[in-house]
This record gives structure tokens, sequence and C-alpha cells, in this order.
């Protein structure tokens, strides 16, 4: 019967082939030939992935010169076809004019247990080793794992989808176009409605009145700030260095209705304008929260004092936190970074990548969930 098997094959008469290797494979089936036809069978039925599957067990399980010698060549054959297939629907994913736009892709965070099989995933999808695609697959958080035209990161991204990679990607310009005022204090609160002093990416100072409702999510990160000190080297001689001096606190709230972000330091944040924040709140006679000027509190208690105001008024709000190790894979993209204000204005001696990376990373969790909604500017008072 395996004669008939062959010359069906010869005649490219496959339902035939199909119909004869069915039975084979109950009556004989551990026969490598019989193993062999069936993943013949399956190449050329375009299922690759079986096809592979049954050639690499061949390869294990059998120790004939001509049926390893067949395997090695159906393992060749499949990946030219892979090859040709991942080309083709490459050039159809670039072809869109709007493929063209500088995109950034995501790997997001994947259990630790399902990494050997996401790293396999990844490296044939990439064309990686695998020791070199399991370094860069992220057990926690967001990884910035590539740049370039958004078709092209698209197909990428769709293809580690469909291989259960968690993954997105967005343009850079959809973060560019986002609205992010710098928050100067809170000057007006109400149990639905607040006022802000704050300023845009103009430094134009003004007043914008929102709803608690219609903050989504927020987000929060800690940036460095560096100074250069003189230390002693190992041979006692003195060097200069860069060193983290401090940390800034920064906390974004979402408003998608309005695409902007509303941006607080506890370094920029006026803790002695605005409503008082502290837990001595004292009141007019007719209710109202006075303006007061602010007791002498460290910046560390004042801006916790703004943090709770803030979680009270927000107590079920998504929040966004993993900054630092996203961060680090992020700040290696410097000339990408470079061409994304930061809305960050803070006193450093030296430009440094971590201010357009915490924007990157506000702008992404922004874009992450499509939004149900159009999006209406906003302005300033």
């Amino acid at each position: 019967m395996m004669d008939e098997v062959i010359e069906a094959f010869q005649r490219k008469d496959y339902k035939t082939a199909a119909r004869l290797l069915k039975q084979l494979a109950k009556d004989e089936p551990n026969n490598p030939w019989v193993q062999l036809y069936i993943a013949r069978l399956h190449e050329v039925r375009q299922k690759l992935s079986e096809a592979e599957t049954v050639y690499r067990q061949l390869l294990q399980n059998t120790t004939s010169p001509k049926i390893i010698s067949q395997a090695r060549q159906g393992l060749k054959r499949l990946e030219t076809i892979e090859k040709e297939q991942r080309q083709q629907a490459l050039s159809q994913a670039t072809a869109d004019p709007n493929s063209n736009q500088f995109g950034i892709l995501i790997l997001e965070a994947i259990d630790a247990q399902n990494k050997s099989n996401a790293a396999q995933t990844l490296a044939k999808i990439m064309q990686l080793d695998p020791y070199t695609a399991r370094l860069q697959i992220p057990t926690r958080g967001w990884r910035l794992y590539r740049t370039g035209p958004v078709g092209e990161l698209k197909f990428y991204a769709l293809s580690l989808q469909k291989g259960l990679i968690p993954c997105f990607w967005v343009t850079l310009a959809d973060i560019q176009n986002l609205n992010v005022f710098k928050v100067n204090y809170f000057d007006e609160f109400n149990a639905r409605n607040t006022t802000i002093v704050c300023q845009n990416h103009q430094n134009q100072t003004g007043s914008l009145t929102f709803n608690w409702s219609e903050v989504s999510q927020c987000v929060e990160g800690r940036l460095p700030i560096f100074e250069q000190v003189v230390d002693l080297d190992a041979r006692q001689k003195l060097q200069r260095k860069t060193q983290t001096l401090d940390y800034i606190q920064f906390f974004d709230l979402h408003l998608p209705n309005r695409k902007s972000i509303l941006r607080l330091n506890d370094l920029q944040y006026q803790f002695q304008q605005g409503i008082r924040l502290s837990p001595q709140v004292e009141s007019s006679q007719n209710g109202s929260i006075k303006k007061p000027v602010f007791s002498q509190a460290t910046n560390r208690i004042n801006w916790n004092s703004l943090r709770a105001f803030l979680n009270c008024q927000l107590p079920q709000i998504p929040i966004w936190s993993d900054f630092t190790s996203f961060g680090e894979t992020a700040i290696d993209y410097k000339e990408m970074l470079s061409r994304l204000p930061s809305h960050i204005d803070l006193f450093r001696r030296e430009h440094t990548p971590w201010d357009s990376a915490f924007q990157l990373y506000s702008g992404l969790a922004f874009l992450k969930k499509p939004q149900q909604h159009c999006f209406t500017p906003t302005t300033l008072k």
C-alpha cells in the first residue's frame, strides 16, 4: 500500500493519498515512511505547523539516513514557504501610505511559566535564536521592543498576538497629539467638579474645570535628578561622575474625552496655593474651604496629603505604576525619545531621556485601550 501512496503523490492525487495514509496510520502507526508521507500531505495542504511537528519527530525518533534526509529537506521547504508567505504578508501590511508613520511596538508581561513557549514563538516570528528571544520576554510590566514604520510593527504585533504573546502598537504621532497640562494647584473643589490652575505646552497659565468622573485612570512614576559629584576611584584618584541625587514624584490624571493629561509633581506643585490638603482643615462660617497659607510641612508630607486627596476622589481608578522597569527598556531609544516632547520642565544641567520616557509611558497607557468616544479639545480659560 505504501507504493500506492508514493504513486498517488507522483500524480498529485492527494485525495487518494490521504485515504491510503489514513488506513496505514491505523495499521502501521510507527512506520516512519507512513509518518514521512503524512508530513508531506500536511505540507501540500498548507498545514505547515502540523508538517513541521511530524518532520521534527522523525528527526528525533528515526535512525534511517533516507528518512532523516527527507525530513530535513521537508523542514527546509517549510522554511522557504514561511519566508515567502511572511514577505508577502509584510508587503501587504506596508502597502498603505499611512503604514509609514513612525510607530512603537510594546511587549506586555507574560506569566513566567509560559515564558519558554512564548520565547519559541517570538524567536520564530522575529527570526531570533531561542536564548535571545527568552531574554526579551518581559515577566513584569512593558518592554519597548521595536520602533519603525507602523505598518510593519502592526504585522509583527498581529503575528505575536496570534501566538498568544500580548503586545500592542501605537504611532508616535498619537502620543505627540495628546494635550498635557502641568498642574500648579487645585483652586476650587466640590464633590463633582474641581478647578485647577495649570500651564499648557506653551507655558500659558489659566484655569481648567473638570468632573472627577472624566478621569479614567492615573499614571505614577519617579524621575531621577542627576548631579555631577567628585569621588575617588580604585586608585584613590579624584574623578567626576554622574550620580542620582534625588527623585521627583509624578502623577498623571487621564481625561480621555478631552484627549488630555493633567500632570502633577511634588517639586513644582504649589502647596501654599489653592485648597488646603492637610488634615487640619479650618472651614469658614458658610462651610466652604478656605485658601490658607500652608504650614511648614515637609515636601513628602505635602505630597502624601495631595495623593490622599486624589485617592479619596478617585477610589476605583486604575493606576499604572511600572514606569521604572519600562523606562529602563525605553531610554536606549534616545533618537526616538528626542522626537517626543516630555512636557516636563525640571532644571537639569544635562538633558536626560528619562523625562520623555515618562511621557511615552503615560501616553501608551492613555492609548492602550481604544476609547469609544469622540475627542473634544481642552482649552484653558
